[in-house]
């Protein structure tokens, strides 16, 4: 069962975008998003603390495309993230524009280390960013008690970061594992098979192991080809079939991008008893 939860959203200087704080009540630690334009004349002891940081920004190679988030830790976050800034671009090729700090009570190296690694992993299973640190300690030892107190720790960073506008640790589809059985999936077939889908809280997901059709209709915009080849590149689809899942901002975009024709979404898709979304959203309107 969920929980509501209180946030304490603090603007620094008075404006959204510029510094923030963020604190959640009967939490120890603190996190704070920062333009890296601010970093170098921030002065504040608590960017100078152990912890973790994200760092986010846009590919801009033309080879690239699309968010992407470096994971890393430091005994003073404040030097490191300097040293970022210098850095770039003879020893680090990506540029960032927002660092995102979790801070916390008692944290140490090895405590930030084991965070820093968990981070890593949990955004490279959700799949919404490239994610450009390299390598992490995987095996640092910490205490049984110790773990227990960090996993908290990094559920409250899934939390904080949401609110804070970067889904990095959030997979595009809740309880992913549960999917296979659940009665509100959607079906469209194709000449090649049938592609799955799912209504959720960010618009509509077409689910890892859909099939799409080979051909694209002279009638369908040029931008529809183009995203498949993008995710053919991306090894996203691979042989007509999605490899992953993927996000949509309605049902419409995912049928045109599935079947290669223009065609409505809310009367395409449906349900294993072949109700259409329409009649199924008409339904829970009208309840």
């Amino acid at each position: 069962m969920a929980y509501g939860k209180s946030i304490e959203l603090f603007l620094v200087n008075g404006t959204a975008d510029s510094l923030i704080t963020a604190e959640l009540s009967n939490w120890n630690g603190k996190a704070i998003k920062i333009p890296r334009i601010e970093i170098g004349n921030c002065d504040r002891d608590d960017i100078k603390s152990p912890g973790v940081y994200f760092l986010f920004g846009k590919e801009d190679d033309e080879n690239e495309s699309g968010d992407f988030v470096y994971i890393g830790e430091s005994e003073n976050i404040k030097d490191r993230l300097v040293q970022h800034i210098r850095d770039y671009p003879d020893k680090e090729n990506f540029y960032w524009t927002t660092a995102v700090i979790f801070i916390g009570r008692d944290l140490n190296k090895a405590l930030i280390r084991y965070l820093e690694d968990q981070l890593v992993q949990i955004a490279r299973d959700s799949k919404r960013y490239k994610v450009r640190t390299k390598n992490t300690y995987s095996n640092t030892v910490i205490k049984e008690s110790q773990k227990a107190a960090m996993l908290e720790f990094i559920d409250i960073v899934k939390v904080l970061v949401n609110t804070l506008g970067y889904k990095v640790l959030e997979p595009i589809v809740q309880n992913l594992s549960e999917t296979s059985n659940r009665e509100d999936k959607l079906f469209l077939k194709t000449r090649k098979g049938v592609a799955t889908g799912l209504v959720t809280n960010e618009g509509f997901v077409l689910l890892k192991g859909s099939t799409i059709a080979e051909t694209i209709s002279n009638s369908v915009s040029k931008s529809v080809e183009n995203l498949r080849n993008k995710f053919m590149l991306d090894q996203k689809i691979v042989d007509f079939k999605t490899t992953e899942d993927i996000i949509f901002q309605s049902s419409s975009a995912a049928a045109v991008f599935v079947t290669g024709n223009s065609m409505s979404g809310p009367i395409s898709w449906k349900n294993q008893e072949g109700k259409t979304l329409k009649e199924i959203e008409s339904k829970k309107a009208n309840k």
